[in-house]
């Protein structure tokens, strides 16, 4: 193909132009040199048969040799010019091979600015953004295996120890294993909620909401369990808050996500602000909560799938770290953005919609 392209370019570059240029001054002398060189001839009373002719044979064989010669350094250049030009293009061949069979590391390189130079970054970017799907792809089954092993594995023990009659079936055992039974429940529903979230930007049933009415109803929900903590729960809400065109059950499933990690990450006691704030073209909802920072070096992770800041993973700390990457697939699903801070015993997360 590369071949075949290369051949091409030089065929057309060279052919059309060269022949021209060769034709035009072939037929310049044959009319136009000749002519002139018989009014000479005339002019000073020399017989012009003869050397009329002896000039245009003469003429004609240099220009041929002369075209010869600037034919085939047009070639050299033109051949070398074009290889250089069709480079990026033979390397992206080479590398889509590569990406096919599981190779995500290589790039093409890019060597100019024109519209293959471009076109060699755009397939560098498309080649960053396999690899990254890939790495993610990759860590998520290696996350999901991780989260089903520990119930499963437990369960499993306590099985094998009740079938061999080394446990007793008392209800203090049958309740640990409804409640490893209830973490796999759980972990498939979140996954089952990432997937809708990952598809939501297809099927968002759009209607005129305001977020702080959406709010006003969760909290309704979870007033016991911030009660049962004791936490302090305030609202900020604008007197003009503007309408937003969203999908109501797909929004109600992200805030609830971040009150959700607020309850549960802000210590007895502690408090919670819930604050809806109008912006240019845009509306912002901050959840914010006291209690322990989320450190530095995990704020830009903490919307990725499966990820906690517990590095034991231990499930006391938080769930399946889901939560957070389900608002994120949600609220850019609406064409908005998420974000998070903690300083000062205080931790951020908020989400941004247009409307």
């Amino acid at each position: 193909m590369k071949t075949r392209l290369l051949w091409k370019l030089l065929l057309i570059n060279i052919v059309p132009v060269i022949g021209s240029i060769f034709l035009i001054i072939w037929l310049a002398i044959d009319k136009l040199a000749g002519k002139y060189f018989m009014a000479l001839m005339q002019k000073y009373d020399v017989a012009v048969d003869d050397v009329h002719q002896m000039f245009l044979t003469s003429i004609h064989y240099s220009l041929f040799w002369a075209g010869l010669v600037a034919l085939a350094l047009a070639f050299l250049l033109s051949y070398l010019l074009t290889r250089r030009l069709l480079k990026p293009l033979s390397q992206m061949t080479a590398i889509t091979s590569e990406v096919a069979a599981g190779n995500f590391s290589l790039r093409a390189e890019v060597t100019s600015g024109d519209e293959v130079g471009q076109l060699a970054a755009a397939f560098n970017r498309m080649a960053d953004s396999l690899q990254q799907i890939e790495q993610l792809r990759k860590t998520m089954v290696a996350d999901v295996a991780h989260e089903l092993r520990t119930p499963l594995t437990n369960l499993r023990g306590y099985l094998e120890a009740l079938n061999d009659g080394v446990m007793q079936p008392t209800p203090e055992t049958l309740k640990m294993l409804q409640q490893e039974n209830l973490r796999l429940v759980h972990l498939v529903e979140d996954l089952q909620q990432l997937a809708r979230a990952d598809a939501a930007k297809a099927y968002l049933k759009r209607e005129p909401l305001r977020l702080s009415e959406l709010v006003e109803r969760l909290l309704e929900l979870h007033r016991i369990n911030f009660q049962h903590k004791q936490i302090a729960v305030t609202t900020e809400f604008p007197t003009d808050e503007p309408l937003i065109q969203g999908d109501r059950e797909k929004l109600l499933q992200a805030l609830q996500n971040l009150l959700d990690n607020a309850c549960k990450y802000t210590p007895s006691g502690g408090r919670v602000r819930i604050a809806v704030t109008p912006q240019a073209n845009e509306i912002k909802v901050d959840v914010q909560n006291s209690g322990e920072e989320i450190p530095e070096q995990d704020l830009p992770h903490i919307f990725e799938r499966f990820f906690r800041t517990d590095r034991s993973r231990s499930r006391h700390a938080g769930g399946a770290g889901i939560g957070l990457a389900i608002t994120q697939e949600l609220v850019e699903a609406h064409g908005g953005h998420v974000g998070a801070e903690s300083e000062a015993g205080t931790t951020h997360v908020w989400f941004v919609l247009p409307y």
